[in-house]
C-alpha cells in the first residue's frame, strides 16, 4: 500500500535517510491515512539520536529531549521526531522514569499502546506492521500491543484512551483489553484532572458519545465521574421518560450536535436528579429542583476537571434553564432571552430539543412544536432588536446622571426596573419613559 504524506514529512524522512539513518512516519498518522482520514500530525520515528537529528536540521526545538523527541521545523510545519526507545518503569502510572534508546524499530513499536497505533511506514519499505494493526483496523477492534496489564500499568490514561478511540472509530474493544481496563480502572486516580478532561471530552464529542456506557460498565466512570454511576442507578418511573437517568443522558448526548459545550451540557443536565428524586403515592417519580441542583453539581464537577471558567458558566446556565418550558408568547420569550442572553438562546433551544427526543413519546410532538415556536418567536424578537438586556435600553446610566440621579447603586436599580417593565411592554423602551421612571423614583 502507498500513503501520501506531506512534502515536509517526506523531506524529514529523506534527510534522515540521506545520512544513513532509518526513519518512518508512525502512529496516528499511519492509522488515519489507512482509514482515509486526514492526519492532524505527522510524527516520525528514527534510530538517529536527538543529537544526531539536531545536527541534520537547522531549526529544531527540544520539546521532549528527555524522552528522545525533537521537533523539526520546516517552513511553517512542525514534525516531532523521536528516537527508537524502550521505556523504563512507570512509577507514576503515566510517564516512564527513564528511557533507553534502541536501534530496533520493533522494540520501539512494542512499547506503544494499541496495535492500530503501532504501525510505521516509509515509501521505501511500505507498511511495517509487527502486531496486527492492519487486521485490527479491518476487524474494527481496539487491542493492546502485548499484555494489556503491562500497557495500562505503564500509563493509566491508556484505559480511557481505549474507550475514546472506540467511540471515535465506532470500534469494539478486544476482550483481553477490556479485562485489563476493568482490573486497572482504579489507577486512573493517578492521572491529572486536565488529562482526564481532555480524553473524556474527546469521547463525548465523538460521533458515538454513547460509548460512555462502556466506561461505566468497565468501572472507569466510578473513578473519573462517579456522579454518572449514580445517574445510571436512578430510575425515572414517569410518563415523560422511557430510560433511567443515565441512559437518558446517553441518548440526549447522541441527539445534539458535536459541540463541546452542548455535549458537556447534555452529559450533566440531569446530574442533580439522583439527589432530587421523590416517588409519590402512585409510584410516579418526580425530580423537583433538579435543574438548580444540577447546575451547582455540574459546576463542582467541571471545576474538579479543571475546565475553563467560560465553559463552566455557559454549561451551568444551560443546565439551570434546560427544563424551563414556556409558551411561545413574546412576553415569555423576551424574559427567557433576558435570562439566557441572546448568544445562548439558540444553544438552550438545542438542549431542550435533545432532551425531549431522549424522553418517551408522551406529548413529544407537542413539546417539539412548542420548542420550534419559541425559537421562531425569539428569532423575531432579536431581528426586531427588542430590548432584552440593559444594553438594549434607550437610556443609559449617563443619561440618568444627567437627569439628576446620583451616581451609585440607584442607577442600576432604576435601569433594572425599567428593563423589567419593558420586557412586558417593549413600547416603553424610550428615553423619555425611562427618565420619567427615574424622576418618579426620586
Amino acid at each position: 500500500m502507498k500513503i501520501r504524506m506531506p512534502a515536509t514529512a517526506k523531506a524529514v524522512l529523506d534527510s534522515l535517510h540521506a545520512k544513513g539513518y532509518e526513519a518512518y512516519i508512525v502512529g496516528g498518522c499511519v492509522r488515519d491515512s489507512i482509514l482515509g482520514k486526514i492526519p492532524s500530525d505527522w510524527d516520525i520515528t528514527t534510530n538517529a539520536t536527538p543529537a544526531q537529528v539536531k545536527k541534520i536540521f537547522p531549526k529544531t526545538v527540544d520539546t521532549g529531549i528527555k524522552h528522545g523527541t525533537v521537533t523539526v521545523l520546516i517552513g511553517s510545519r512542525q514534525h516531532e521526531v523521536t528516537t527508537y526507545r524502550i521505556d523504563g518503569t512507570y512509577s507514576d502510572g503515566r510517564h516512564p522514569d527513564q528511557v533507553t534508546f534502541t536501534p530496533s524499530l520493533e522494540e520501539d513499536l512494542k512499547r506503544r499502546d494499541f496495535t492500530i497505533n503501532a504501525m510505521a511506514y516509509s515509501e521505501e519499505e511500505g507498511l511495517i506492521d509487527r502486531f496486527g494493526g492492519m487486521q485490527d483496523l479491518q476487524n474494527k477492534l481496539i487491542r493492546c500491543v502485548g499484555d494489556p496489564g503491562e500497557r495500562f500499568s505503564e500509563d493509566a490514561l491508556r484505559i480511557l484512551r481505549a474507550i475514546r478511540f472506540a467511540a471515535q472509530l465506532n470500534f469494539s474493544i478486544d476482550p483481553d483489553t477490556i479485562r485489563g481496563i476493568i482490573t486497572l480502572a482504579p489507577t486512573l486516580s493517578k492521572i491529572s484532572a486536565e488529562r482526564i478532561a481532555a480524553e473524556l471530552t474527546r469521547l463525548i464529542c465523538s460521533n458515538f458519545p454513547e460509548y460512555l456506557e462502556v466506561a461505566y460498565e468497565a468501572g472507569v466512570t466510578r473513578v473519573i465521574l462517579p456522579e454518572f454511576d449514580e445517574m445510571m442507578k436512578t430510575p425515572q418511573n414517569n410518563p415523560h421518560h422511557r430510560y433511567n437517568v443515565g441512559m437518558h443522558t446517553l441518548a440526549a448526548m447522541k441527539n445534539i450536535r458535536n459541540d463541546r459545550v452542548l455535549r458537556l451540557t447534555m452529559l450533566l443536565h440531569d446530574v442533580g436528579k439522583p439527589s432530587c428524586r421523590t416517588t409519590d403515592e402512585n409510584g410516579i417519580d418526580h425530580f423537583k429542583g433538579h435543574e438548580e441542583k444540577g447546575a451547582e453539581m455540574a459546576g463542582q464537577i467541571m471545576r474538579r476537571l479543571k475546565l475553563d471558567n467560560d465553559t463552566i458558566a455557559t454549561v451551568k446556565k444551560l443546565i439551570r434553564y434546560h427544563d424551563y418550558r414556556i409558551p411561545p408568547e413574546e412576553k415569555a420569550v423576551r424574559r427567557l432571552l433576558s435570562l439566557t442572553g441572546p448568544e445562548d438562546f439558540h444553544l438552550l433551544m438545542s438542549v431542550q430539543e435533545a432532551d425531549t427526543l431522549a424522553q418517551s413519546e408522551y406529548k413529544r410532538v407537542e413539546k417539539l412544536q412548542n420548542i420550534m415556536q419559541v425559537t421562531q418567536t425569539g428569532e423575531r424578537i432579536l431581528a426586531e432588536k427588542q430590548a432584552v438586556s440593559l444594553k438594549d435600553l434607550a437610556a443609559t446610566g449617563s443619561d440618568l446622571i444627567s437627569a439628576g440621579v446620583p451616581e451609585g447603586p440607584e442607577i442600576g436599580r432604576i435601569l433594572h426596573r425599567a428593563l423589567d417593565e419593558i420586557l412586558d411592554d417593549p413600547s416603553k423602551n424610550t428615553k423619555e419613559y425611562i427618565l420619567g421612571l427615574a424622576k418618579s423614583e426620586q
